[in-house]
């Protein structure tokens, strides 16, 4: 009685450990597609962004005489990097941040790019 308990017991051990092991393997899956779907989802939104930067232009530059495209992205910037400075200043859990503030700050960010 006792070898076929010891033989019973040893078959469950396998049998557990191979349970786990699909577990795991599954969960790598599904940890997978789901950063695939966030890196599809991610490419999406730039894409977005890009078109509708593009458009923008387009359209501001049409209606407005004289503006080149680069002035229209100047202003893009601009925009953006008082965005983020709003973002920063809002939040209560920033760190120390670094950015140039300043005269030029932003021609120069433009520039470095």
């Amino acid at each position: 009685n006792e070898i076929n308990a010891a033989a019973r017991m040893r078959v469950a051990a396998n049998e557990k450990a191979e349970a786990e092991k699909i577990v795991q393997i599954k969960r790598a899956e599904g940890e997978a597609e789901a950063k695939y779907l966030s890196g599809l989802g991610i490419a999406r939104q730039r894409q977005a962004i890009v078109d509708g930067l593009r458009d923008s232009v387009l359209g501001f530059s049409g209606n407005v005489p004289g503006t080149s495209a680069k002035d229209v992205m100047d202003l893009v910037l601009l925009t953006q990097y008082f965005d983020t400075m709003k973002e920063i200043g809002a939040s209560s859990k920033s760190s120390a941040v670094f950015l140039p503030h300043g005269p030029g700050a932003v021609a120069d960010i433009a520039t470095s790019t």
